[in-house]
């Protein structure tokens, strides 16, 4: 470990251990932040597998009746 660079240097001042302690916990949270993904590219609507799964039933009043209009 003698051979190893510390990862922060104290260049000017005299920081507090809370201080310090504070400092590395937001070096730390900033290098361990993920960048964001792209979002993927959308498949076709043919080749899209959500477009062939059924719709939530919803029973109750009127439901048969609804099952055979539109949704919108």
């Amino acid at each position: 470990m003698s051979g190893e660079k510390p990862l922060l240097r104290v260049v000017r001042g005299n920081p507090s251990d809370a201080e310090l302690a504070a400092l590395t916990a937001v070096v730390a949270a900033a290098s361990a932040a993920k960048t964001p993904e792209k979002p993927k590219p959308r498949t076709s609507w043919w080749g899209d597998h959500a477009a062939s799964l059924r719709r939530p039933l919803h029973p109750g009043e009127g439901a048969w009746r609804a099952s055979g209009l539109p949704q919108g």
